[in-house]
């Protein structure tokens, strides 16, 4: 947590019930948004004690999926427009989709247009596997990130 929120209140709403999904996995190959949307919705804010799907973050509906072509786009809405956390979170979907989904799709995390003062800078910063890499090597930003995706409290 840092000090000195950037959000103080935010709205916090209820989590969805979860959905019952075929558990044979001959039953359904293709991926698509609700399995996504699943395996992100319980990524901790790096600010609040909350989910992003409780914040409004994030929801089934900022995900899409192209199998065919092997593609996934995460389009979230920082909870307010100068958000500093707007690429932590993103760096935390992109961590947990890499966990969870083979290396042959290619993700793409934006911010939703308009919901961020540097919108297009956090896009590139999100995208660029360089700037990736480079994060998810400083120890205090891995660590940060490891709260957010494996964090109990929820």
């Amino acid at each position: 947590m840092t000090l000195g929120l950037i959000n103080a209140n935010p709205i916090v709403h209820a989590k969805k019930e979860r959905v019952a999904r075929c558990e044979d996995s001959h039953c359904c190959d293709a991926v698509d948004p609700l399995d996504i949307y699943d395996f992100v919705r319980d990524i901790r804010d790096p600010e609040h004690p909350y989910s992003l799907e409780q914040l409004s973050v994030l929801s089934e509906e900022s995900i899409s999926v192209d199998d065919k072509l092997g593609r996934i786009l995460i389009t979230f809405t920082p909870t307010i427009q100068h958000c500093s956390m707007a690429t932590v979170i993103g760096l935390c979907l992109r961590v947990k989709l890499q966990e969870c989904f083979p290396p042959h799709y290619k993700v793409d995390i934006k911010v939703s247009p308009g919901s961020h003062a540097d919108e297009e800078a956090v896009n590139k910063q999100l995208n660029d596997k360089e700037r990736i890499a480079a994060a998810l090597e400083n120890p205090n930003l891995r660590q940060l990130v490891d709260e957010c995706l494996y964090s109990n409290e929820l």
